[in-house]
C-alpha cells in the first residue's frame, strides 16, 4: 500500500447556536479534510479545524501546509509507518493541526490494512464513552436556561464558558449551581481570561459557596506557568492546563513544577495522535489524569480522540468531545454512534469514518 496522493476537501456545517468564548465567536463550522489515497485504492482520512486564536492556524495556513508536506510522503509504503511519521513532523516547524489532520489519515489507513479499528490497534477495549457539553458563554437567563437543556437531553457534566469578567462569572456560576441538580457536574473554562489573582478570588468566592468545580481550565495566559503554579497553591478546585500544553515538553514542565492538577489533550495542539499517546503515558508516570478535548471539529477528528480515549482509557478518564452535538448537521457518515452525550465505537476497520 504506497501513498498515491493526497486530497484536500472543505467540510462545512453549521452550528446549532453560537460558540461564544472569551476568545471568540464561531457559528459555523469549516474544516480540512485530508484524503490518503494508495495505490490498491484505500483510502485515509483526517481533518483539522482552524483555530487561529490558539494554533495560530486558517484554513489558507493548514492547507498550505499539507500541500508542501505531501511530496515528502507520496510514494511511500504504509508499511514505512515511522518513516512517515517522522517526515510529516520534520518537514515543516509547527502546524500542528495540519499535521493531526494527515496524521489521523495515516492511522486511519494504518488500521485499515490491519484489518482492525483504530481503537483496537492502539491496544483499547473500551467502546462506550460520555462526553461533557460546553455551555457557551453569554447573558446569566441564557447559560442558565441553555444548561437546564443540556440536562433534559440528558447531559450530567456541564463546561460553562466563562472569563470576560470575574465578578460576573461568579454571578453566573452561581446562577447554574443553584438552578441545578446537585448531581450535575461543572466543569469551568476560562479560556486564559483571567489573571492569577483573580483566578484565586473568583474561585475563592465560589468555594466560600460551597461551588467547587471538578476543574478549572486555562484560567490564565498560555504562557503564564507561575501564575498556575500560584493559582493551584491557593485554591481547593483542581486546575486543567489547555492552551499552555502542546507537547510532552510543555507537560512534562508542568508537572515538575506541580503547577497543574489535570492535563488536557487535544490532537489540534498535540499535532496528531502519536504524541497525544505519548502525552497520556507522561501523564501516568506523573499520576495525573487527562481528559480529552478539541476543537470546534467535525465527526472525522472527534472520532480520532474518542479512539485515542479507548486507547489510553485508564489516564484519560475525562471526554470533552462534544463538537459533533453542537452540529446543526452532520456533514459526515460514521458507523461511531453519536447520542448527545454517549459515544460509542463501531467494530468497522479504521475510524469508522465513511467519506
Amino acid at each position: 500500500m504506497k501513498i498515491k496522493n493526497i486530497h484536500i476537501r472543505t467540510l462545512k456545517a453549521p452550528l446549532k447556536k453560537p460558540f461564544i468564548t472569551s476568545l471568540r465567536r464561531v457559528e459555523s463550522l469549516e474544516d480540512i479534510v485530508v484524503i490518503i489515497e494508495c495505490d490498491d485504492g484505500t483510502v485515509g482520512v483526517g481533518e483539522g479545524a482552524p483555530t487561529p486564536v490558539i494554533t495560530g492556524e486558517t484554513m489558507g495556513s493548514m492547507i498550505a501546509a499539507v500541500e508542501y508536506i505531501k511530496p515528502f510522503i507520496i510514494g511511500l509504503d504504509i508499511e514505512e509507518f515511522d518513516v512517515i511519521l517522522n517526515n510529516i513532523h520534520t518537514s515543516i516547524l509547527k502546524n500542528t493541526t495540519a499535521k493531526s489532520a494527515l496524521e489521523i489519515a495515516l492511522y486511519d489507513l494504518k488500521a485499515k490494512s490491519l484489518k482492525q479499528p483504530l481503537y483496537q490497534m492502539l491496544g483499547g477495549t473500551k467502546r462506550n464513552f460520555k462526553t461533557d457539553i460546553t455551555i457557551s458563554m453569554g447573558d446569566i437567563d441564557k447559560m442558565v436556561s441553555d444548561s437546564l437543556n443540556a440536562v433534559n437531553l440528558g447531559y450530567d457534566t456541564l463546561k460553562i464558558k466563562i472569563g470576560d469578567d470575574p465578578k460576573k462569572d461568579v454571578e453566573r456560576v452561581i446562577a447554574i449551581h443553584e438552578a441545578l441538580d446537585k448531581n450535575i457536574t461543572l466543569r469551568l473554562d476560562a479560556n486564559q481570561g483571567w489573571t492569577a489573582e483573580e483566578s484565586v478570588d473568583l474561585l475563592y468566592a465560589l468555594e466560600k459557596q460551597d461551588i467547587i468545580a471538578e476543574f478549572i481550565e486555562q484560567p490564565v495566559a498560555a504562557d503564564d506557568i507561575e501564575g498556575l503554579r500560584y493559582i493551584k497553591e491557593r485554591v481547593q478546585t483542581p486546575l486543567l492546563a489547555d492552551e499552555s500544553i502542546f507537547s510532552v515538553k510543555d507537560a512534562k514542565r508542568l508537572l515538575k513544577l506541580e503547577a497543574i492538577d489535570y492535563v488536557n489533550i487535544k490532537l489540534a495542539k498535540t499535532a496528531g495522535i502519536t504524541q497525544a499517546l505519548a502525552l497520556a503515558d507522561l501523564s501516568k508516570t506523573f499520576g495525573v489524569k487527562c481528559m480529552i478535548g478539541c476543537m470546534l471539529e467535525g465527526p472525522i477528528s472527534v472520532a480520532a480522540g474518542v479512539h485515542v480515549a479507548s486507547a489510553k482509557a485508564d489516564i484519560i478518564t475525562m471526554l470533552d468531545l462534544d463538537a459533533v452535538s453542537l452540529l446543526a448537521s452532520h456533514p459526515v457518515k460514521t458507523s461511531i454512534v453519536f447520542n448527545e452525550s454517549e459515544i460509542r465505537l463501531s467494530e468497522d476497520i479504521g475510524l469508522g469514518v465513511l467519506y
